[in-house]
């Protein structure tokens, strides 16, 4: 909204020009999501325990966890909290790429919250069930695959971008609306799953949400994409403000769900963070590059997968200790801060391979 309000004011005092530019905005828009993050944090959390919505869990688990017990889940509603007014004051609300990505998150957001809601208030273990849960996630997931479809103005917004390659793509037309689909649900459960130690899930989604936001402003930037040789998509770099944003509300959250933790985002945080990162990838069409940069989340989500299989096809048989991935180097005696930190290390390393595709063809 402000961005109407200064361009008004501008014709009285120059100076108020500055705030036209995407990056004075984005750099607003991360300060705003971290200060309401640490301001609305507390009263959160008090918030939360008075509710009595604590997080379970898992008694087969490391028993370094059972002091968890009880702390409260659900704050990932400050996240999206955060994020939302972020982008209220600081971005333009016609644009619909903006528009998608912000709808989308909000969407597995209530998708989360419902879960949550089953399992801390009514105290049903399973939450809601899988299959009615993967159902609106699919639901959700096609309805935003279909709107970047429909908005799409040009070749390069249907097409797969193979990254370290010079003009390299594959056209897909129409069945981006299945790709589109599978990266922003796959995402969506993939840091979900991720999202097991205190602050593990948090800090990957800053990260390559930052990155994300520089991809976001050269596409959207007609010269820095021509000169790097990616593909120029109008108004894509909006989503600079959203990613900023989401940074920023990470940060923030990350302040009080560092180890150990006063409170855990809960699938509502989790399910719609994941699910924006993914859109957020589609929309600047690097796709595979986030497949890349978000490697932890991938290597959480194959570990499950290659766990469930080996115990149904032989006969019991399970490839790691405990799995997600994250159990299991714990239950090989790495400490949880061990873990936390070296999943943080090596998504830095991932991001930066990344942004390497940049340049690097």
């Amino acid at each position: 909204m402000l961005i109407y309000l200064t361009e008004y004011l501008t014709q009285y005092v120059s100076g108020f020009a500055v705030f036209n530019y995407i990056t004075m905005r984005a750099i607003m828009a991360i300060l705003t999501a971290l200060l309401i993050s640490f301001f609305i944090g507390p009263a959160v959390i008090r918030w939360l325990i008075q509710l009595k919505v604590g997080q379970a869990v898992r008694l087969d688990g490391p028993q370094t966890h059972l002091v968890k017990h009880g702390t409260p889940t659900m704050g990932g509603v400050m996240i999206l909290f955060s994020v939302a007014m972020a982008i209220l004051l600081w971005g333009n609300l016609t644009n619909h790429y903006l528009l998608i990505v912000t709808l989308s998150m909000m969407g597995f957001g209530v998708i989360g919250f419902v879960d949550d809601y089953k399992k801390v208030v009514y105290k049903d273990p399973n939450g809601m069930r899988s299959r009615t849960k993967y159902f609106w996630q699919s639901l959700v997931g096609l309805v935003t695959a279909y709107s970047l479809f429909a908005f799409a103005s040009l070749p390069a917004e249907t097409q797969l971008l193979i990254p370290y390659m010079k003009d390299t793509f594959i056209t897909l037309g129409a069945w981006s609306i299945v790709l589109s689909y599978f990266v922003i649900v796959g995402t969506s459960n993939a840091v979900n799953l991720t999202d097991g130690l205190d602050g593990l899930a948090i800090m990957p989604t800053v990260m390559i949400s930052g990155a994300l936001g520089v991809f976001a402003y050269l596409s959207g930037h007609v010269y820095f994409a021509s000169y790097l040789n990616i593909p120029y998509l109008p108004g894509v770099g909006e989503l600079t403000i959203f990613c900023a944003a989401l940074a920023g509300a990470g940060l923030g959250f990350l302040w009080f769900n560092a180890h150990p933790a006063q409170v855990f985002m809960g699938d509502v945080g989790s399910l719609a963070i994941g699910a924006a990162l993914g859109t957020v990838a589609v929309a600047v069409k690097q796709e595979l590059v986030f497949f890349i940069m978000g490697g932890v989340f991938v290597a959480e989500t194959l570990s499950v997968i290659l766990q469930v299989g080996s115990f149904k096809l032989r006969k019991g048989k399970r490839i790691f200790l405990m799995a997600p991935l994250h159990h299991h180097f714990e239950q090989k005696g790495w400490h949880e801060s061990q873990v936390i930190v070296r999943f943080w290390v090596v998504t830095i390393i991932l991001v930066l391979i990344g942004l390497a595709s940049l340049k690097l063809r």
